[in-house]
C-alpha cells in the first residue's frame, strides 16, 4: 500500500506578496507548493533565523545590566539633583553663579547616561526599521532629542550665562544701577566680603557700612549681616536709628516686581525650568514604555 505523507504547508501566497516574486521563483512547481528550488530554500532558511530568538553571552548579559544599572542610577541622581533645586531652593539660589558641586554632578550624569545609553540602545535597537517604526523605537527617538536639548541647553548656561553670573556676584555689581535701586537679590551681592561694599536696606533705603569699623567684614556684632533688608533687626537694637542714618545713604530698595532682569538672568531661569519640564516628559516616556 502507497501512503502518501502530507508536506508542511507554508501561507506561501503571503510569502510571493512579500517579497514580490512569483512562485516560480521558490518552487518547482510554477504554481507553488511542494519542493523547494536553491533561492526557496534560502528563504526558508532566512525565516527561521529570524523566528529563532537571538542568543546573548554570558558576558552581553552582564554588560548590559552594568550598563542598565548605571544608567538608572545615574538618572535618579541627576533628576533628583533638578528636582531638589527647582522646587525646593528654586533656581534664583544659583542667580549669583553656579554652584560647582552642582555643575559637576551634571557634567558626570549626562556624560553616563550617553555612554550607557548608547549601550542599551546597542542591544535592543538591530535596524533603522526597528527605531522609526516602533513604538520602542519612536519613544527612544523622542528621549534622546529631549536629552539632547539638556545638553546643548547646560551647556550654554554653564559656558555663557555661568561665567557672567559669576563676575556679577565677584564684583558685587560696584557700580550702582542708574537711580540706586536695588531688589533683595541685587543687595545680596553687596555683603561686604571679599573686597566687595557692605549694603544694607532699612526702612526701604540703602546704606553704605563699607567704611565703618563696626561693619568688618560685613557683619556687625557677629550678628547682622551686609547685603540683607536689616530693618527688623535694628529696629530691636539697643542704639537709636541715628547710628544708621548717620552712614551714607547710596539708594533705595525696590520689589523684584519693579526691575526687569538682565537677559542673561532671564535666559537662565527660562532654561533652569525648561530643563524641570524635561524631566517631567522623560519620566512620562518611561511610564508610556512600561505601562501603556
Amino acid at each position: 500500500m502507497l501512503y502518501c505523507h502530507p508536506l508542511a504547508a507554508h501561507a506561501t501566497e503571503a510569502y510571493a506578496k512579500q517579497t514580490g516574486k512569483a512562485c516560480a521563483v521558490c518552487h518547482l512547481d510554477p504554481g507553488g507548493g511542494g519542493e523547494l528550488t536553491p533561492a526557496g530554500k534560502e528563504f526558508a532558511a532566512s525565516l527561521t533565523a529570524k523566528a529563532a530568538p537571538a542568543q546573548v553571552s554570558p558576558v552581553a548579559k552582564g554588560v548590559r545590566f552594568v550598563a542598565g544599572y548605571l544608567h538608572l542610577l545615574t538618572a535618579i541622581l541627576w533628576f533628583g539633583t533638578i528636582l531638589y533645586v527647582h522646587l525646593v531652593l528654586k533656581p534664583a539660589y544659583a542667580a549669583g553663579g553656579l554652584p560647582r558641586g552642582e555643575v559637576r554632578v551634571g557634567v558626570l550624569s549626562m556624560a553616563v547616561m550617553a555612554v550607557t545609553g548608547a549601550v542599551l540602545t546597542r542591544f535592543r535597537v538591530d535596524s533603522l526599521d526597528t527605531l522609526l517604526h516602533t513604538r520602542f523605537g519612536i519613544l527612544l527617538l523622542v528621549k534622546v532629542s529631549l536629552y539632547l536639548v539638556m545638553v546643548l541647553t547646560a551647556a550654554y548656561v554653564v559656558a555663557v550665562i555661568g561665567p557672567k553670573l559669576k563676575a556679577k556676584k565677584r564684583s558685587g555689581d560696584a557700580q550702582l544701577p542708574a537711580g540706586g535701586e536695588l531688589t533683595a537679590d541685587q543687595l545680596a551681592s553687596y555683603d561686604g566680603k571679599e573686597g566687595r561694599p557692605a549694603y544694607f536696606a532699612y526702612h526701604g533705603k540703602i546704606y553704605d557700612a563699607t567704611a565703618s569699623r563696626l561693619w568688618k567684614q560685613g557683619v556687625h556684632m557677629g550678628r547682622h549681616n551686609a547685603g540683607m533688608d536689616l530693618t527688623q533687626a535694628l529696629d530691636l537694637a539697643p542704639h537709636g536709628e541715628d547710628k544708621v542714618l548717620g552712614l551714607p545713604e547710596v539708594g533705595t530698595l525696590i520689589a523684584e516686581g519693579e526691575r526687569k532682569a538682565p537677559l542673561h538672568e532671564r535666559v537662565f531661569f527660562f532654561m533652569a525650568y525648561m530643563n524641570l519640564t524635561i524631566v517631567f516628559l522623560i519620566v512620562l516616556v518611561l511610564a508610556l514604555w512600561r505601562w501603556w
